[in-house]
């Protein structure tokens, strides 16, 4: 087959089947004697499985080894484990990030009805949020007197 029914059988461009070549992804194919590739079942088969590694999250430098390892006959199952456990790893981070969000914005809608709307803002909620976190990242007096009294020593 050539590589538009490739493309069209796995439903990605014939762009994206030649890139995966560039990197390889995909090995080169057979050439016809019109210099047109040509692809078989396996190319199939080895598009079909970056499609569904895609799904899993991997990127394709990823799959780029876990083909290698495969071609050198080494088994990519531990590779592929590492790098499942790495992207769960990842999820439960952003889990915990978007829990602690959640848990920010609910109480920040709790507060809603205590901040006064100031005149001249957007919106009174949202100023009043900035300008907490404002005064909760300046350093104390006391640190930047500190600070400024160690700098000065160094001088």
């Amino acid at each position: 087959m050539l590589i538009g029914e490739l493309g069209q059988r796995m439903g990605v461009n014939p762009k994206t089947i030649r890139y995966y070549e560039s990197i390889g992804v995909l090995p080169e194919p057979r050439r016809a004697t019109s210099g047109y590739r040509v692809y078989d079942e396996t190319d199939v088969a080895r598009v079909s499985f970056v499609k569904a590694a895609q799904r899993l999250g991997l990127v394709l430098d990823e799959v780029r080894e876990i083909v290698a390892l495969r071609e050198s006959g080494v088994r990519p199952c531990s590779f592929v484990r590492g790098v499942l456990g790495r992207q769960v790893a990842g999820i439960d981070r952003q889990i915990r990030e978007l829990r602690a969000l959640r848990d920010q914005l609910v109480a920040l809608d709790r507060r809603a009805r205590e901040v006064p709307g100031d005149e001249g803002t957007i919106c009174g909620l949202i100023e009043h949020t900035r300008r907490r976190k404002e005064a909760t990242d300046r350093p104390s007096e006391n640190m930047r007197a500190g600070r400024s009294e160690n700098m000065s020593e160094r001088g």
